[in-house]
């Protein structure tokens, strides 16, 4: 690992480019960006120190959120009886987008991935299995169409069964290997109407 550059450009650079999908040159840019704009820096650092201290996880269902409960799980007018797992908190903004869903949802944290290092442990599968004993009657599992969410739904469809709760997926109207964050609304929103039991 090279030592930290001590050229207050090359630092910024560094550490936006840490940021997923963000490679060298869009960290260039971006730095440069914020060195220009008048009150940039202050205003984005400012609001990354308040996020850091503000936002934790919904004790419910794992969504990052600033308020806990998180706002699906406060709403009285949620179907609390039908829950829609899924690998990640960009997954539930998705789904929410599509206005498909009226459920709430349960935050997984990832996916089986034994070659990761990614075990049930690792997961917050316990958590979910506690949930259902609060009156769920339908699990939908909406993990990414891609070879561990297919394992994780197949797995999550063993343990819960056997509980008497419904267990379904959602459809195949989402591509192979796509994620649910960069997937359109209507897909969405046909693949939760599409679900299939597992």
């Amino acid at each position: 690992m090279q030592p930290e550059s001590t050229d207050p450009i090359e630092r910024l650079v560094h550490h936006l480019s840490r940021l997923p999908g963000i490679g060298t040159k869009s960290a260039t840019r971006l730095a440069y960006h914020i060195l220009r704009t008048d009150d940039l820096a202050t205003e984005l650092a400012a609001a990354l120190v308040s996020a850091t201290a503000q936002v934790g996880r919904c004790a419910l269902c794992g969504n990052i959120s600033a308020s806990d409960p998180c706002a699906v799980c406060a709403n009285p007018k949620r179907d609390a009886a039908t829950v829609c797992v899924i690998e990640r908190t960009q997954d539930l903004q998705a789904i929410e987008r599509s206005g498909g869903f009226s459920g709430v949802f349960h935050v997984l944290g990832g996916v089986l991935s034994p070659l990761d290092g990614v075990g049930p442990e690792e997961l917050r599968i316990s958590e979910l299995l506690a949930r259902i004993e609060t009156g769920v009657i339908e699990v939908i599992v909406a993990t990414n169409p891609t070879v561990e969410g297919d394992a994780t739904a197949l797995y999550l469809a063993h343990l819960l069964k056997p509980l008497g709760v419904r267990v379904s997926r959602i459809a195949r109207g989402i591509s192979v290997g796509a994620e649910l964050e960069f997937t359109d609304s209507s897909t969405l929103s046909r693949a939760l109407e599409d679900r299939r039991e597992l």
